[in-house]
């Protein structure tokens, strides 16, 4: 919950969960996420001072460790989280050879249960403290929901944001006219994050038919799986112009990156915030850098760069 939710059920899961990813609450962030940042830059440097994996080495340690410290997670459990995800996102199906001890419902059963057994005493220490101090209509919450509502927070806010990361620095490296105009006009930023995100949407969405019904003259059924690209509608040249280019400073940029609807992203301030971070500190670090061998992408609903070496110029 919520995002498997429906109504009536839906509003008021998700209405608990908005305040630590309200505004102010994520903006208390970012000094923390610009320091880790800063520490990665420094590992990459001590490692190589002119190469560096910008993937595996950079963006996808990023929104890892900002969850781990939103949740009060141990930071060396990161591998952990990356390899749940790999499981769910891009390898499903695989439940039988899995140990049910290393899933992902499991590790936090156990994170459940040992804060339970050592509560703070105003719930405000972490967000799961936050969920086992919440009450929904005047009812704590289950072990289950507030299971699946970390999960949610796993799944959904670490590999997509990762891959927006990787993303735009895949395009600044291919691009120096951007790079160079991110890095000297402060006041483009903002707009150049939203372009990022509706270029480069890294979601697309299954859900289930609820009706019979035809899109398109193609016809479906009362629970057939469906697809639902970012993506694509994030190209529809009915709705932006010049929908194929990347516009650094696009005006008009209503996206959809984060989804539309009663189950558009609630994290979408966090998801902001990590992507102009982590951009900020390594084009500041890095002003001048290119792709330096073969990038591989994933597979799966979730698009982003798994693999990206450059070169420090």
């Amino acid at each position: 919950p919520p995002i498997t939710s429906d109504p009536p059920f839906h509003k008021p899961a998700r209405r608990l969960l908005l305040p630590p990813f309200g505004p102010k609450a994520i903006a208390e962030l970012e000094p923390w996420t610009r320091e880790f940042c800063h520490q990665l830059i420094d590992e990459l440097l001590e490692a190589d001072a002119t190469r560096a994996d910008a993937a595996t080495q950079y963006a996808q340690h990023i929104p890892v460790q900002v969850i781990a410290h939103m949740l009060g997670l141990p930071a060396e459990d990161g591998d952990k989280f990356r390899g749940f995800i790999h499981r769910i996102i891009e390898a499903p199906g695989q439940e039988n050879d899995i140990d049910p001890n290393d899933t992902l419902d499991a590790y936090l059963t156990r994170a459940i249960e040992a804060r339970r057994a050592d509560p703070t005493s105003d719930g405000t220490k972490d967000l799961i403290d936050f969920l086992i101090h919440a009450e929904m209509e005047g009812q704590p919450l289950s072990t289950e929901h507030i299971r699946g509502s970390i999960a949610l927070l796993l799944i959904a806010g670490i590999d997509t944001t990762w891959s927006s990361i990787g993303a735009s620095i895949w395009h600044l490296a291919q691009n120096p006219d951007d790079r160079r105009r991110f890095i000297d006009e402060p006041d483009v930023r903002p707009f150049a994050i939203e372009e990022f995100l509706r270029f480069y949407a890294p979601v697309t969405m299954a859900r289930l038919v609820a009706e019979d019904t035809e899109v398109g003259g193609c016809p479906m059924h009362q629970g057939d799986w469906v697809l639902l690209p970012f993506p694509s509608a994030n190209r529809d040249p009915a709705f932006f112009e010049q929908a194929d280019e990347f516009v650094m400073d696009r005006q008009r940029n209503r996206h959809s990156a984060f989804g539309l609807g009663i189950h558009r992203c609630l994290g979408s301030n966090l998801a902001r915030l990590e992507v102009q971070v982590a951009i900020e500190e390594f084009v500041k670090r890095f002003p001048n850098f290119e792709l330096a061998g073969d990038v591989r992408w994933s597979v799966g609903q979730i698009r982003g760069p798994r693999e990206m070496p450059v070169r420090i110029l």
